[in-house]
């Protein structure tokens, strides 16, 4: 009853907040107390009584009350870190702020005129004033809510474990601990176990949704225009030396994503346990992808706090020297032990969804691999020694098949095209290595509920088979990666030493396809595809000729198709007709549903039987004759462009 009174109350306080008939009090702490009851127990509460209509109303017709409002809550946040969350009032007070930031925040960046307002400094008119008369300057409230949430991330019993108990009367205070001892999980750069406390855990969550909210003003701009003229100034201040807990804040980001294990020793644990690390861990993983971005950073640097409503005594930058902290903190990761935790970390969390096991549901599968693949491309791209240590490791290849089968699961959903060019450029970064060409002829063993042909060989047959089915999934937007797919071939194929009779038949099959002249004149560009095969079958015979006797068969049994190469037009005329046949059938492409079936069977290659050669042969005419009776809606859908 008592908790359903509170929440009459919560209303009560906003419909006086949204009122156009009651002038609002700053100095009146019953009505403002009211706002972070302790009886608010959730943040699905504070979305339900606080509805975007309202939240709007108040930004457009009433400013004035959204404004303090805002001022408010960011005072009692700090009166709360302030007392270092001793009482569980003031945790109580801070969580509930903390979520109603979370909630307006995003309608208050939807507003251009607003989103300086977080960034101006107060008129010396509404300044606060000391007993002796001197006006009290504080920093925009931006400034002190990022000082603010960052300092209650290292708050003992609030978002750490105390380490030194003084009693209630002598409580540790966040502003002079060193917060390098609290760092958050064992891992890189700390070697203590710290307790685990799930009520931690849970304030650590609402604080990084708020941080992630506030780094958010980003997408609320226009990217072609606001961009470039209002860079995000809440990251660039945040990952800047301003902060003074990047460093403990980064190796705690790191460590709780790393160390953290979704399946446990018992099955079904997630049945039977609540896990409070795994919200925690999700976020953290947002928001490191997005700290360790460096375009906000570097843009922002030539961005000084003056160029919003300024202070007359403060007209420094944002960041100083532009650095972004937490990229400087990644680059300077060196030790093997390090590099070792952070590797398997990747390859654990990376293998969770594809883990199979006889109990059905028995382990708890993780959502949030997109963000792990994004934070494997940021550490390899900005740390060159733990690039180099994944090459010359064995346990890349636990890298190399998850990417796989998410490529390959992902090929036909067009909302996933953002997670098919991340794998795709992870995979393009590597295989200009050496090393990463030689690891992928360790035989393929392990069987993953994928929709492939049945082969028995390497993981490069692996790779060169999913490749094959991503391009002829027929996916448009996701054909301007096709000579992205066909670089990383080429990249490997001097190291290639066995390829199966599949693969090697897949490879066939793409040069069959993209050499056909109604592919090849569709496009200024086509032709790369075909120059990306060809060389891929020169490195392949120069270095490999030995063990690649699939191969070899698989060129000699369709040796046709590189005779008709030497055959082809060079003349306008010609070229301007293959043109023309190939827009006439897209249209029949669009028009005829059979036709897309046909295209279909066209690109199904088949897996070839040596013991079986009368059925080899029969398959081959089928298909031969297939390709000449439709021939050019299949080509001509491989290149269309988004």
């Amino acid at each position: 009853m008592g908790n359903t009174d509170s929440k009459v109350d919560f209303r009560s306080a906003i419909g006086q907040l949204i009122s156009h008939s009651q002038q609002l009090e700053a100095k009146d702490a019953s009505f403002w107390d009211q706002f972070w009851s302790e009886k608010i127990s959730n943040i699905q509460d504070i979305f339900t009584l606080v509805p975007a209509r309202e939240i709007r109303s108040l930004r457009d017709e009433l400013p004035s009350n959204l404004a303090i409002f805002c001022n408010k809550v960011v005072d009692r946040l700090q009166l709360a870190a302030e007392n270092s969350c001793q009482t569980q009032r003031d945790q109580a007070a801070a969580i509930n702020c903390i979520r109603l930031l979370t909630r307006i925040l995003p309608y208050i960046f939807e507003e251009p005129e607003w989103r300086g307002f977080f960034w101006s400094y107060t008129p010396i008119g509404q300044q606060q004033t000391t007993s002796n008369g001197e006006h009290i300057h504080k920093p925009p409230l931006a400034e002190r809510l990022l000082r603010i949430l960052a300092d209650l991330l290292f708050c003992p019993d609030f978002t750490v474990s105390s380490k030194k108990r003084k009693g209630p009367d002598h409580p540790e205070d966040i502003h002079t601990i060193d917060s390098c001892e609290y760092i958050w999980e064992i891992g890189v750069g700390f070697s203590q176990t710290p307790v685990h406390t799930p009520s931690n855990d849970r304030n650590r969550t609402e604080i990084l949704k708020l941080l992630l909210t506030c780094f958010s003003e980003t997408i609320y701009m226009n990217p072609s225009i606001e961009l470039q003229s209002y860079p995000n100034k809440w990251l660039a201040y945040f990952t800047s030396s301003h902060n003074r807990q990047t460093l403990p804040l980064f190796t705690s980001l790191i460590n709780i994503i790393f160390s953290y294990d979704p399946v446990g020793y018992l099955p079904y644990n997630y049945l039977l346990f609540t896990d409070t690390r795994e919200p925690l861990v999700e976020v953290a993983a947002q928001l490191l992808c997005v700290t360790l971005d460096n375009f906000s950073s570097s843009s922002s640097s030539s961005t000084t706090i003056d160029q919003v409503p300024s202070s007359p005594t403060n007209k420094t930058s944002i960041g100083d020297d532009g650095s972004n902290l937490f990229i400087n903190y990644l680059s300077r990761i060196h030790r093997d032990d390090d590099f070792s935790i952070l590797l398997k970390g990747f390859c654990r969390l990376l293998n969770n969804p594809l883990i199979q096991t006889y109990l059905p549901g028995s382990c708890k599968k993780i959502g949030f691999y997109q963000e792990l693949l994004i934070l494997f491309w940021k550490f390899c791209d900005r740390n060159k020694k733990f690039l180099y240590y994944v090459l010359k490791s064995s346990e890349i290849l636990d890298i190399i098949i998850p990417i796989l089968y998410f490529l390959n699961d992902s090929r036909t959903d067009s909302s996933k095209i953002g997670l098919m060019h991340i794998g795709i450029f992870i995979l393009l970064l590597l295989s200009g290595e050496r090393n990463f060409g030689v690891r992928l002829n360790k035989p393929y063993v392990t069987r993953l509920p994928m929709n492939l042909p049945i082969f028995t060989g390497t993981h490069a047959d692996l790779l060169i088979i999913v490749f094959h089915k991503i391009i002829v999934s027929a996916n448009q937007r996701l054909q301007p990666l096709y000579d992205c797919l066909l670089t990383i071939i080429v990249n490997i194929s001097p190291y290639l030493k066995s390829l199966s009779m599949v693969s090697s038949n897949k490879l066939i099959h793409l040069l069959e396809a993209f050499s056909t002249p109604w592919f090849l004149f569709a496009a200024p560009d086509n032709h790369n595809l075909l120059f990306f095969l060809l060389e891929a079958f020169n490195n392949l015979i120069q270095y490999q000729f030995d063990g690649n006797a699939n191969l070899i068969y698989s060129i000699i049994r369709k040796r046709q198709v590189f005779f008709s190469l030497s055959t082809l037009p060079t003349d306008a005329q010609t070229i301007a007709k293959y043109g023309t046949k190939s827009n006439n059938s897209i249209l029949s492409l669009k028009s005829s549903s059979n036709i897309l079936e046909q295209k279909q069977n066209i690109f199904e290659t088949n897996s070839i039987s040596n013991t079986d050669d009368e059925s080899t042969v029969n398959r081959e005419v089928i298909q031969q004759s297939t390709i000449e009776t439709i021939n050019n809606p299949m080509i001509t859908s491989l290149a269309e462009t988004p």
